[in-house]
Parts: C-alpha cells; sequence; structure tokens
C-alpha cells in the first residue's frame, strides 16, 4: 500500500518502503520520510535524501530471522480460551520469517481451514544482537515497537501437541506500518477492528510479563538477532475471520495495520 500518513500516528517511526525501484528505510517525522543509507539494523545513517510518501510503497518494516510469541500474556484471553494463565514463566513459540506480510497485503486463509483468528499484539523489534540480559538492560537492546496481527487457524491449534502448525502457514503475520520510536511499552491500547467493528480492546498495562521481562527471559533461550520481532500476546477478544473482511490492528501512538482476508488456493 502507498504511505498513509493517516495510518501512522507516531511522532517518529522508522519506515521501510519501496521508492525508486529499490527498497530503502526511512525516518518518518512530520509527514516527511528522509532516507537512510543503508540499514538502521547494521550500521546506517540518515542521508540528506527525502522521499515523497504519494512515491513510496509501505513493506513490512523489518525482516525478522525469527518471530517469537509469547502466549497468553493476558489473563483474560486466557481464561476465553479454557486456559490457565501462567504464574511464573512465560510460554513461548516461533513463528518463521516466510509468514510475514506488508500493510495491504492480504492474509491467505489455507485450504480445508475452518476458524482462522486475528489476534492484535504490541510488537517489539529489537536493534541490535541480544543475548542473557537482565529486565532492567533489556529495553536498551530495542529500535522500537510495531503492530503485529499474529494469525491462528484456531482448529489446528486446538488439535496439535504444539502450536507451529496452526501459526506458520504464509500471510499468518502482517506486520507494519512502522516501528515507532520513543513509547512506553507498558502504557499502551491494543486494539482489532474487523469490518470497522471493535474486536479487541486491551492494554499493555495488563499484562502478566512486562516487555523488559519478556525480552530478558528469551534472551536467555535464544539469540535475538537485529530486525527480529517479539510479539507480546493478545487481549481477549480473538475471533474468526472470513474470505472479504478487512481487519485493522491499531495500537495506541503506533499505527493502524491493515489488511485484507481472502481464501487461499
Amino acid at each position: 500500500m502507498a504511505v498513509d500518513s493517516g495510518a501512522i500516528f507516531a511522532e517518529k517511526a522508522i519506515v521501510r518502503i519501496a521508492h525508486g525501484g529499490t527498497v530503502r528505510f526511512g525516518l518518518m517525522n512530520g509527514g516527511r520520510i528522509r532516507l537512510y543509507e543503508g540499514s538502521p539494523f547494521s550500521g546506517g545513517q540518515l542521508g540528506k535524501q527525502y522521499a515523497a510518501l504519494k512515491d513510496a510503497r509501505l513493506l513490512a518494516p523489518c525482516r525478522p530471522s525469527k518471530i517469537v510469541c509469547v502466549g497468553r500474556n493476558y489473563a483474560a484471553h486466557a481464561r476465553e480460551l479454557g486456559n490457565e494463565v501462567p504464574d511464573e514463566t512465560p510460554i513461548i513459540f516461533l513463528k518463521p520469517p516466510t509468514t510475514v506480510i506488508a500493510p495491504g497485503e492480504t492474509i491467505r486463509r489455507p485450504p480445508g481451514a475452518t476458524r482462522v483468528d486475528h489476534e492484535a499484539e504490541l510488537g517489539v523489534v529489537m536493534a541490535r544482537r541480544c543475548r542473557k540480559v537482565e529486565p532492567e538492560e533489556a529495553l536498551a537492546y530495542v529500535l522500537g515497537y510495531t503492530c503485529v496481527n499474529d494469525v491462528t487457524e484456531r482448529d489446528l491449534q486446538k488439535a496439535d501437541v504444539q502450536w507451529t502448525r496452526a501459526k506458520s502457514f504464509d500471510t499468518f503475520c502482517p506486520l507494519g506500518p512502522c516501528i515507532a520510536l520513543n513509547l512506553e511499552p507498558q502504557d499502551l491500547y491494543v486494539r482489532c477492528l474487523l469490518d470497522g467493528h471493535l474486536k479487541q480492546d486491551g492494554h499493555t498495562s495488563d499484562q502478566i510479563f512486562p516487555v523488559a521481562r519478556l525480552i530478558s527471559f528469551i534472551s536467555k533461550v535464544m539469540t535475538l538477532n537485529p530486525g527480529d520481532v517479539i510479539a507480546t500476546g493478545t487481549p481477549e477478544g480473538v475471533g474468526p475471520m472470513k474470505a472479504g473482511q478487512e481487519v485493522v490492528i491499531e495500537v495506541e501512538n503506533l499505527g493502524r495495520l491493515i489488511n485484507t482476508v481472502e481464501d487461499g488456493k
């Protein structure tokens, strides 16, 4: 989709765009995009060139080597699915990078799928390599925050012992529209609208495990690379998406991630 400043709420945000036949990173500030020379994940710096919004197309804001997801991080969501609330250890699982799609792209329901759900989440984008850090230092490794839709085939999730198949179909991880800078991760509303109807309306202060603790916990299990994404859990109100519907994931002071849904072949 073309860059829509109305879909980006953040005062300052990094975007990844198709512009002039190439893929570039840019800093969006006051409705203008100042382009990077190189990548902010590998030491790239802001250059002197600017891109016009009308000439730029939004891509997924990063290319993670992995997406680390957190299950049951809101008590009300755990209860709505009839699950126990974790009390000491976060539940984590992975989505492969092949699930990632950009704002405006289409979520494809797999052939034979019976219930494909939306899950609105705050995503954490890592700035640099992160391994075995403590919670009090964890946020220093964060570049910024993005919207995530942790799309899930719910009936497969219930049928399988582990969740990989249900979470890992191509197109099952829309990301975007940007990487918002300078946010307070525990003070944000997270919402989902389906065809304009509010379905999820949560707040990150209700997370069982806050972002800093999640980063620390995950970093002691696996190394987080620059551009990796942590999806921090979804509030209550998850539900099915049908072909032809539009799903919007909205995070306060960040932006709106908009995708359509179709049946895949």
